[in-house]
């Protein structure tokens, strides 16, 4: 009876110190749980076993599980004693999987030998080193693995702090594919650059023999030859320039040249060549240049082209003067010619169209037809050539600055309808249009702009066989009144609408000879001239022509 008594109290009392043992196992847990105590159970062998920090608290938690880093600690045997969330998403396991599983899970087999080296070395002493993490999906994640070793309560841990890498490999693979493109396009760039360099190499070695070869063709001929910028300025003379002026390029460079040309002509000379800068087009004038042996002037005729690149934009004008002294006096002559043999011609012109006409108006007896016939014919030939001779006394008074008239204030529509009724009288097969735009006043000389005007619409029907239309039109162009004769027939080329108002220029080709000095065209140009307007031509060859004056409106 005794025994039993003894051993039912020493069960219970095993039963009571059991249950206070689990009742404080429960607290630990609740606490391990809770936060309450820093600690880590690990399940190994027949108990688990428990682990704590001991410098941990509450505020280290929180930091550890803030961390972009997975952050691990281990024992010795490799056993995941803490794990944060970081690293646990990095593995692809919930928390609670991670803790207790060997470190060596989450390694690839091919660097397990590559993790234990570095795990032995981080027992030693603080190390890092590059490493993937092998997460459940199979997936491998570049890592920097930082090992550092930890006190507990239970004895020394690792601790194994674990960066992703994955976003700075990525942009390493960037930066190296681009480090690789921009080698490629440095080599590429390094290629052109040395071929270029060939070109320029070539190119200038052509500029200069192209330079050397133009140098030697202008100092051999026997104008005086020159190169401007497109602002004006020379930068080049050849020989011949030097020899005639007795100056050096230094006097004559950029605007110097002005120094030698005659003070009459310099204004002239600086307008035309202005507006050729502006416009692109050809430049050309006559003026005079003082030679520097023995300080006379002499005439020069200048002309001068741009020269434009693959762009079209002009870089550099060629211009040449060819000495003309002798042809102007061999003009002048022939003018002075021309004007005494008009004068002398206009006399005896005179008295035979006045025979013709008493002739024409005998009454004692009947003339035959046939005789007055031939009184008609001429009649006719004697007016072509009386019209000649004015012509010719028109283009003496220009040459000698004596083309005078006076200037009042004429109707311009009424001017030219007057002409048109001349010219249907003139020339009854034509048909002739006139279209006005308005009452026109301008200041000129009536007389002198119907003979321009008349000029015009002869030449529309010289060369108008076929087509017999011809239009007569008044316009206002902005402070200008406009008169302008079209016509249908055989057009103007390029070259002819840029010499049609040359002396003695007449428009001819194999189909169409005509009669005539080609003076009209001259003597209208000086006379609007001289009414400070201006005349011009548009033309399409084979498709007509329009002629037309402008001038000042009052």
């Amino acid at each position: 009876m005794e025994l039993e008594k003894i051993t039912y109290e020493s069960l219970l009392s095993e039963n009571n110190e059991l249950r206070l043992q689990l009742e404080e196992a429960k607290d630990t847990i609740e606490a391990i749980r809770t936060g309450q105590v820093d600690a880590i159970v690990v399940n190994s062998g027949d108990s688990p076993q428990i682990y704590t920090l001991k410098t941990a608290d509450q505020t280290y938690r929180v930091f550890i599980e803030k961390m972009n880093e997975g952050a691990v600690t281990i024992n010795r045997e490799g056993i995941i004693l803490y794990s944060n969330s970081r690293f646990a998403d990095m593995a692809g396991l919930p928390l609670e999987k991670v803790i207790s599983l060997s470190f060596d899970t989450f390694i690839p087999e091919t660097s397990h030998e590559k993790i234990n080296v570095l795990i032995k070395k981080g027992w030693q002493e603080d190390c890092k080193e590059e490493i993937d993490i092998l997460n459940q999906e199979g997936q491998l994640i570049p890592c920097l693995l930082s090992c550092n070793t930890l006190e507990l309560d239970e004895g020394t841990a690792l601790s194994l702090i674990l960066t992703d890498l994955s976003i700075l490999k990525e942009t390493e693979s960037q930066l190296k594919i681009k480090n690789e493109q921009l080698e490629a396009a440095q080599f590429a760039t390094e290629k052109l650059n040395n071929e270029l360099e060939d070109t320029i190499k070539d190119r200038l070695s052509d500029l200069f023999l192209s330079r050397e070869h133009f140098k030697h063709l202008a100092n051999n001929i026997p104008q005086m030859t020159w190169t401007n910028l497109p602002n004006g300025q020379i930068n080049y003379y050849n020989q011949q320039w030097y020899t005639y002026t007795g100056l050096n390029f230094e006097e004559t460079k950029e605007w110097g040249w002005q120094n030698v040309v005659h003070p009459d002509d310099l204004q002239n000379t600086i307008d035309k060549y202005l507006a050729a800068l502006k416009s692109g087009g050809l430049f050309e004038v006559e003026n005079r240049y003082r030679r520097g042996s023995d300080r006379t002037y002499r005439w020069h005729l200048n002309r001068a082209v741009p020269l434009s690149n693959e762009n079209g934009e002009i870089v550099v004008w060629v211009g040449t003067a060819t000495d003309i002294e002798d042809q102007r006096k061999e003009l002048e002559q022939k003018d002075e010619f021309i004007s005494i043999a008009s004068h002398e011609l206009k006399t005896p012109l005179t008295s035979v169209k006045g025979y013709l006409q008493l002739i024409h108006s005998y009454k004692k007896e009947e003339i035959p037809p046939l005789v007055k016939q031939y009184i008609s014919k001429a009649n006719i030939a004697l007016n072509k050539l009386q019209h000649i001779v004015n012509d010719l006394l028109d283009v003496s008074k220009i040459q000698a600055g004596r083309l005078e008239y006076a200037l009042t204030a004429v109707y311009i529509s009424d001017l030219v309808k007057a002409c048109m009724e001349n010219a249907e009288h003139i020339y009854p097969e034509n048909t002739f249009t006139f279209e006005n735009q308005g009452d026109f006043l301008a200041f000129g000389n009536a007389e002198r702009l119907e003979q321009v005007i008349m000029n015009f619409i002869n030449n529309a029907v010289k060369y108008s066989r076929e087509n017999k239309q011809v239009v007569l039109k008044t316009s206002r162009q902005g402070s200008r009144v406009r008169v302008s004769v079209t016509d249908f027939g055989i057009g103007l080329s390029e070259h002819q609408k840029d010499r049609i108002f040359e002396r003695f220029y007449r428009v001819e080709d194999k189909k169409h000879i005509t009669s005539g000095l080609g003076m009209g065209l001259y003597i209208s140009s000086e006379i609007i001239r001289n009414h400070k307007g201006e005349i011009g031509v548009t033309s399409e060859l084979g498709k007509g022509a329009t002629f037309y004056f402008e001038l000042p409106m009052l």
